[in-house]
């Protein structure tokens, strides 16, 4: 079976139509009406590979959470003094001191986007405070955190959730499956001082595991380490992909549809920021001409899974 960085890094598609449609479950929507969202709030924790005995019981806590079990979430969470613990205990006791609690929290640790985001999360849910104003927190006081990328699903509910991710034409180490996560992860880390493809892998693994800003510095390295090979260059214009300023990576990636016009990879990742974007005609039209190009690549055969996937969703 493979391991969950091996699974990350196979799964090549970096967005699904539901994600497009906002359907996709256990992610936070920001509520788009005055009513009080229902239910209680969701909970993130973001443990990357951890696999020691307190990662595994966060990871228990947080799915008997998602699953209703709230009592039981909260006892397995008590059994922790980590801020992700108290955190999760805060939220398990909802409604009851939640938002004190978080509150208080944040007063303590105000650089800490896990705690800026849920903070924002307990208030939208509450109705009382600046949501907003905790999110814009979060991103800002950790944007290298998937508290980070959650907080900028809530703050621009415009784009699909989380952030695109580069797809590597390049194939993983042999034998690579077989590695536990922080092993993989370490396996990638270490090609990744040598070859262009090694750097390209590492970054795509970073950007998986909800670490933009590091993706973004390793794609770059890449990209002024090979400066004419179009996949290294796709890459480092598509980490600098950020929903408060996606003119970034446009500008960077629509040039390179001039310089490579035979390469399927920058249409397709041109396609695909268009698509986070919710530009989905333009990037319907980007996609059917990733599809044309190098019949047989792993962006082509891509661009033409998404288009079969938006035409069967009817957009």
């Amino acid at each position: 079976m493979l391991t969950a960085l091996t699974a990350l890094l196979a799964a090549a598609a970096a967005v699904s139509v539901g994600a497009l449609q906002g359907e996709r479950p256990g992610e936070v929507a920001a509520p788009q009406t005055p009513d009080l969202p229902k239910g209680p709030p969701p909970l993130t924790l973001d443990l990357g590979v951890r696999a020691d005995a307190e990662a595994r019981d966060l990871r228990r806590a947080e799915r008997l959470y998602a699953g209703g079990s709230r009592g039981r979430a909260r006892r397995v969470f008590t059994r922790h003094d980590s801020l992700e613990a108290r955190v999760g205990a805060a939220f398990s006791g909802w409604p009851d001191g939640t938002l004190d609690r978080v509150s208080r929290l944040a007063g303590l640790h105000p650089r800490s986007a896990l705690v800026q985001l849920h903070l924002g999360i307990a208030q939208a849910w509450s109705g009382v405070g600046d949501a907003r104003q905790a999110w814009r927190s979060a991103a800002d006081a950790e944007p290298d955190t998937a508290y980070a990328v959650v907080a900028g699903n809530l703050l621009h509910p415009g784009f699909a959730r989380g952030l695109p991710v580069y797809v590597p034409a390049a194939e993983l180490p042999v034998g690579f499956e077989r590695l536990a996560s922080q092993a993989q992860l370490e396996r990638l880390e270490r090609d990744a001082r040598g070859s262009v493809d090694g750097k390209l892998l590492y970054g795509t693994a970073l950007q998986r595991l909800a670490r933009p800003v590091s993706a973004a510095k390793v794609f770059t390295t890449a990209a002024r380490q090979a400066r004419d090979d179009v996949e290294a260059q796709v890459a480092a214009a598509v980490g600098r992909f950020d929903k408060a300023r996606p003119a970034e990576a446009f500008s960077r990636l629509g040039p390179l549809t001039r310089r490579f016009p035979e390469h399927a990879t920058v249409r397709f990742h041109l396609g695909l920021l268009l698509l986070w974007s919710g530009q989905v005609r333009e990037a319907k039209r980007q996609l059917r001409l990733a599809s044309r190009v190098e019949p047989g690549s792993i962006h082509a055969r891509e661009a033409g899974r998404y288009l079969e996937e938006l035409r069967a969703a009817g957009i």
